[in-house]
């Protein structure tokens, strides 16, 4: 639900604290510890062995500096790139902003370099085509084996095992309306702001991990039907216990009917808890077989 703008603080202090978060790591660190509990919901372990890698290049606004934006020749784009290192189920493990002009060789570097830092026991890294040259060397200094997974026919679309699950969560940041642009000066500013992007990210993984509701199918309606007579014979069980004359009261002019409306309803009508007799026009209310039949003009 969206705070109207009369009762948002001023946006000094909203941007003093999130500057002061975003410098000293307060922000890395929630989100480190969302990812852990999301793993960890899942029946995972919540440090990642394996990671895929990936950029996305992103259009600047006017806010954006000059120095800090380029021009990506095969995207067209003029502005900066993200570059975002995930888990296997597509969770944010690392994120880099470069210039647009940046390919993607040099941004995963940097890239790769934060991702041993914060996950320690990261091994593999699956990439595209695009990550192929003496990076693969120097990951390995890293201790950090990239596996580059290469598309059959390059000139039709095709899923890849392992490519798509970051191509997801690509969509998922571009899909954030703070995200869909770079309006930050800065890019740790941009940085910052793609982490509270995926926070959502977390709160579904966690939620898909609940019971799966499945549509009905013969077996659940032929219970339904079942539950349905079993129902309605017990109402009918309840009303000849309960007798052909419940205790009425007469306050004023209207009967009020001591008794449960269950009794008087059929099978499968909804029960209102709010049950009152009608008060439109001249009525007559009697009993008839334990069933509450209206009569008279309306």
């Amino acid at each position: 639900m969206a705070v109207p703008a009369h009762r948002l603080p001023p946006w000094r202090t909203v941007y003093g604290y999130f500057a002061a978060w975003r410098d000293d790591g307060t922000l890395a660190r929630l989100h480190d510890r969302l990812r852990d509990q999301a793993r960890a919901a899942a029946g995972r372990d919540p440090q990642p062995t394996a990671a895929v890698i990936d950029s996305q290049s992103v259009k600047a606004a006017d806010t954006v500096p000059k120095a800090s934006q380029g021009w990506d020749n095969a995207k067209k784009v003029n502005g900066r790139k993200r570059h975002i290192a995930v888990d296997t189920a597509g969770l944010v493990l690392a994120v880099v902003i470069t210039a647009a002009s940046v390919q993607d060789r040099g941004g995963a570097r940097p890239l790769l370099w934060n991702l041993t830092r914060s996950c320690t026991r990261i091994r593999l890294a699956w990439a595209d085509a695009g990550y192929t040259g003496k990076l693969t060397t120097w990951s390995s200094s890293l201790k950090i084996t990239l596996e580059i997974v290469r598309k059959r026919d390059p000139h039709t679309f095709e899923v890849l095992p392992r490519r798509w699950v970051v191509e997801r969560t690509l969509a998922w940041i571009a899909s954030c309306r703070r995200c869909a642009r770079d309006y930050e000066r800065l890019p740790e500013s941009h940085e910052a702001m793609v982490l509270p992007g995926v926070y959502r990210l977390l709160k579904m993984a966690k939620s898909t991990r609940s019971t799966k509701t499945r549509a009905p199918g013969r077996a659940d309606q032929q219970d339904g039907a079942d539950a349905r007579r079993r129902a309605e014979k017990g109402q009918e069980e309840q009303v000849s216990q309960a007798g052909d004359h419940p205790p009425v009261a007469f306050i004023g002019e209207q009967p009020h009917v001591h008794a449960e409306p269950a009794l008087f309803q059929r099978a499968g009508d909804a029960v209102n808890p709010a049950w009152q007799p009608a008060q439109h026009g001249k009525q007559r209310q009697k009993l008839v077989s334990g069933r509450l039949l209206h009569s008279g003009r309306r």
